[in-house]
């Protein structure tokens, strides 16, 4: 089963190997939650191996060795199909396909081989940004603008997903693919996300955390008149317009 959020409803419907349910782009859907979404960056094998030679420069001398995280405002948050609002003045704008995973119930202090307990389940997350100047504190202005968050469009049950670990992502502009990473590049896995998060701050059901993006490269930039599509297989496709802000 799965959900989404359509008129501050709920509509739960059931999805069998022979239907599929297909959502309109012009029927643009609330996210699936409206819980606090938190992000994990550099959480991606390719990413830090890129930037490997910076962390050992000052002021930081190493790399970290915890995840490094981020928050993704309310006003951020977008459903499918609305339009993602984007300057023209601030350098380039990139799309950030991620996997969501969507908390269940209250956690605090949860343990790796607990984490899946405290799951409901995964969704598609477009974590989009401007150019990033440093890693280890993310930039607010670069992450925090109106509509840099679509989400959706709805949660799969985690009983519905075989290895959240193992999950190819797509990134498709224009209806062109751009772009495939697999959530097996985490440097950190699901049940590590959730437990380390859960170590020092409580969470609720609905929150959703981004368990992390690739490196922002030139593939992945959006422009006003793009049509930008993340689709993560056995989760979903969730597709967005682009236009000025």
């Amino acid at each position: 089963m799965f959900y989404f959020r359509q008129k501050e409803s709920d509509i739960a419907i059931e999805k069998t190997a022979q239907t599929r349910v297909e959502v309109p782009l012009d029927d643009a859907l609330l996210p699936p939650t409206s819980g606090s979404v938190i992000g994990v960056a550099l959480n991606d094998k390719a990413l830090v191996q890129t930037l490997e030679k910076s962390f050992h420069e000052k002021p930081h001398v190493q790399p970290p060795k915890t995840p490094v995280l981020y928050i993704k405002t309310d006003n951020t948050h977008l459903g499918y199909g609305a339009p993602i609002k984007v300057p023209t003045d601030k350098g380039p704008v990139y799309a950030g396909p991620a996997l969501g995973i969507v908390i269940g119930k209250t956690a605090t202090r949860v343990s790796t081989e607990n984490a899946l307990d405290v799951i409901q389940g995964f969704t598609v997350v477009n974590e989009v940004s401007l150019a990033e100047t440093s890693f280890y504190r993310p930039a607010v202005k670069a992450k925090c603008r109106d509509t840099f968050c679509p989400i959706g469009p709805w949660i799969i049950d985690k009983e519905s997903v075989q290895n959240p670990n193992s999950l190819t992502i797509r990134t498709v502009i224009n209806d062109q693919q751009v772009h495939e990473t697999n959530t097996n590049q985490l440097i950190h896995s699901v049940e590590e996300i959730v437990s380390y998060i859960s170590g020092f701050m409580t969470l609720e059901a609905g929150d959703i955390l981004i368990a992390g993006t690739p490196l922002r490269s030139a593939e992945l930039e959006i422009k006003p008149g793009d049509s930008v599509m993340i689709d993560i297989d056995g989760i979903g496709q969730l597709s967005n317009p682009v236009e000025m802000e």
